[in-house]
Order: C-alpha cells, then sequence, then structure tokens
C-alpha cells in the first residue's frame, strides 16, 4: 500500500482497502462523525479557525493521503463542530501538477464519504476568464468545463467501485441547485457580492497564456483553475451533494500587460477569508435547518 507523499504511475487504481485503511486512521482520530466536507482553496486555508473544538490531522499522518507541496496548501484535516454542523475541512488540497495521480487527488473525498460525509463544499482561488470579474470577488460555481477529463484524466478511471457509484454518472448537476439557492440567500442577507459562473479546470501549473484565455471564453468559462473538478467528479460519482464557490484572485491577462503570479493569488485569498468565512457559515446554519 503506498503511503502518504508517495508519487505513484498514473495508472494507479486505489482499491478499497486503502481507502477503507485512511478512513479507520481518520476515525480513530476524532469521535466526531462529520457529515459536511469542506476543502479550502489557495490561501484559504485560515477558515478552519472557526471549527470548534478541532481535532487537527497532518496528511502525512493519514495513510496514502496526498500531501500538497505549494504554499498556502497546510495539508491538514480539521474535524470538529462549526454553526450546529459536524463538518470535516481539508486545510488546503493537493494538486494533479504537483506529481500525484489523479485517482490520488480523488482518494481524499472517498475517504471523508466512508466517514459519513454526504454533502461537500469545495472552494479554490481562480483566475478571471470573464473580463468584468475582479480579484477579491467571490463566484458561485454553476457548473464546470472538464477539459483535464476531458483529455483522459479521471479519477474514476479503472474497475467501477459499485458501492460508490455505477460505470457511467451523471454530471448533468454536478452541483446541486438547492444548495445554489442557499448560497444565494446567504449572500443576500450578509450583503455579498456573489458572481456566478462556470468554472473550467486546467492540468497546471503554468498560467493561461492570453491566447489560452481567449480560447476559454469561446467555450463559456468565467473562471479558471488547476484544481476542484477531480474532487467534484469523485464526489458525484459517490452521490454526495456539492457546492462550488471559487475566490477571484487575478484579472483576465487578456493582452498579456501583466503577469500572473502565485504571490497575487495568496494576497486574493486574505482578502477573501473574512467574505467566505460569513458565507459557508450563513451556509452551514441553512444546511442546520434542512429536513
Amino acid at each position: 500500500m503506498p503511503e502518504a507523499g508517495t508519487r505513484p504511475t498514473q495508472n494507479e487504481f486505489i482499491p478499497l482497502e486503502e481507502i477503507q485503511r485512511a478512513a479507520d486512521e481518520l476515525g480513530r482520530r476524532s469521535a466526531i462523525r462529520p457529515t459536511v466536507g469542506l476543502i479550502m482553496g489557495s490561501g484559504l486555508g485560515p477558515i478552519a479557525d472557526g471549527i470548534q473544538p478541532s481535532v487537527v490531522i497532518p496528511a502525512s499522518e493519514i495513510p496514502g493521503w496526498p500531501i500538497p507541496t505549494v504554499e498556502g496548501h497546510l495539508g491538514r484535516v480539521v474535524i470538529g463542530e462549526w454553526v450546529g454542523q459536524s463538518v470535516l475541512m481539508l486545510q488546503g488540497r493537493a494538486h494533479y501538477y504537483e506529481g500525484h495521480s489523479i485517482a490520488r487527488i480523488g482518494f481524499p473525498i472517498r475517504v471523508i464519504y466512508e466517514l459519513g460525509v454526504r454533502t461537500l463544499i469545495v472552494t479554490n482561488a481562480a483566475g478571471a476568464v470573464h473580463p468584468d470579474y475582479r480579484p477579491g470577488e467571490l463566484m458561485l460555481i454553476l457548473d464546470h468545463v472538464n477539459l483535464i477529463g476531458m483529455a483522459g484524466l479521471s479519477p474514476l478511471r479503472g474497475p467501477n467501485l459499485e458501492n460508490y457509484g455505477p460505470r457511467f454518472p451523471d454530471m448533468s448537476q454536478a452541483y446541486d441547485r438547492v444548495l445554489h439557492a442557499l448560497a444565494r440567500d446567504v449572500a443576500r442577507r450578509e450583503g455579498i457580492s456573489l458572481r456566478e459562473g462556470v468554472y473550467v479546470c486546467l492540468a497546471g501549473p503554468s498560467f493561461e497564456t492570453p491566447a489560452d484565455l481567449r480560447f476559454l471564453q469561446s467555450i463559456g468559462a468565467d473562471a479558471v483553475g488547476m484544481s476542484t473538478v477531480p474532487e467534484v467528479v469523485t464526489a458525484r460519482h459517490a452521490g454526495m451533494r456539492v457546492l462550488g464557490l471559487s475566490g477571484i484572485s487575478n484579472k483576465a491577462n487578456l493582452d498579456g500587460s501583466s503577469p500572473t503570479t502565485h504571490e497575487e493569488v495568496l494576497s486574493a485569498g486574505k482578502t477573501l477569508v473574512p467574505v467566505l468565512t460569513r458565507l459557508v457559515r450563513g451556509i452551514l446554519r441553512g444546511l442546520a435547518t434542512e429536513g
């Protein structure tokens, strides 16, 4: 069995036994059985400060867990209570471009499913493709363009694990429409400006050329990033409800006049954390009143 931080081949298939081993380790560390999972993108990890009381588990101590190596991704799992919900938060994520297989990127989603997570709130830092979007704004992900998956990099590649879902999962509603409505209601009450649009996933790690961005605009994308979609595909395969939120970290560089840097992404994250925290808290309160 691969240990955390290993970099196996891209044709990797992760069996149920390995998923269960990681879930058992997390279950041993915390008596809380989370129902809501949250993934924090670049620079957004401080949102975990709201989880009390919490158990913090380094990714390096979870068997098979992909370890982030990028600044702004702490690589920790935080389990606890937040706004009346039992939650599990990934404080940072690993990315395909770091050398992990695409199956390994989907691995944490199946692990947290084994723990009882059935609703997933996934966030990211994304570059603007829409010319009107500005750094520091939030975008509700209505849908995605899975360019990395269309090229063959699917976390579902290999034998289908029937206990999670069907061989050919439907993605016509990858993002839950009831959760969309809840996010809109919270944003309205909190006075939060919430853009809405389509997120496109690329493999990275290079930022896009102006020609790339013009192409992405032409296929209907509003924001672009290097994460999220493999996690969403894995979650939807298992029947999880998914809400996606992008923090716009940089303007669309359509003429090549302003180079994009990771420092810019992290700086935008500092601005976004308090606003995203208010939005997520309101969404969690709304989830607590469901049913």
